[in-house]
């Protein structure tokens, strides 16, 4: 009974050292992301408006309950759906629910309006090319309706800056909400562990969001 979790916890730690796009260096100049971390979850977050890419169109205030004037950042994560809708906390969290989560549930995703990035754990900057291509990878993880646009979900939401969208594939204990941050930043080139289901395998290779270097 234990082999099982045994091996999957030595496999995520192979694959949090293990990189994709090694050979990656962070630039000098650039456009900063950041990696917000609860401990158990990865968020990424953008800004809202960067290199002629604009979030704001795609994901309307109007979709939120109410959206600080000056939240001038995005927070994108991925999660399996009745782990989002039906846990607010923790402590919601039920066996069946942890059983769909791991076995192969929807993927919805989870859209916040941040005013301030920088409670976030990490940070990274990326070449204007670099962050193309994650914004690009980022809208990609939306299902998106007849005219384009992502597929809000009647939900409330954590709060009052957040809401969550039809989501594209599914999630389960490989594909985890980590797996599928640490992915869109190896499809933008940057450095990242070839497996990290653990929010620490994926954040521990970069700097913290206090540092400028």
């Amino acid at each position: 009974m234990l082999a099982i979790p045994l091996l999957y916890l030595c496999l995520a730690v192979a694959g949090a050292l293990v990189p994709v796009n090694a050979g990656w260096d962070e630039p000098g100049e650039g456009i900063t992301i950041y990696i917000a971390d609860n401990g158990v979850h990865a968020d990424l977050v953008l800004p809202a408006r960067a290199e002629g890419l604009d979030w704001e169109p795609l994901m309307p205030r109007s979709d939120f309950a109410n959206v600080p004037a000056d939240a001038r950042w995005v927070a994108f994560g991925a999660g399996e759906r009745r782990v989002y809708l039906e846990t607010p906390t923790w402590a919601d969290l039920s066996l069946k629910t942890a059983a769909i989560a791991l076995t192969g549930g929807e993927r919805v995703m989870h859209v916040e309006w941040v005013r301030d990035p920088t409670y976030s754990a990490r940070s990274i900057r990326l070449t204007p090319e670099q962050y193309r291509r994650l914004w690009a990878s980022i809208r990609a993880g939306f299902r998106l309706d007849a005219e384009g646009m992502p597929v809000r979900i009647d939900h409330p939401g954590y709060g009052p800056s957040d809401a969550f969208y039809e989501g594209v594939g599914k999630t389960n204990a490989v594909h985890t909400c980590n797996q599928w941050a640490a992915s869109r930043l190896r499809l933008a080139g940057v450095k990242a562990p070839v497996w990290s289901p653990f929010v620490n395998g994926l954040t521990w290779r970069y700097r913290k969001a206090d540092q400028s270097t």
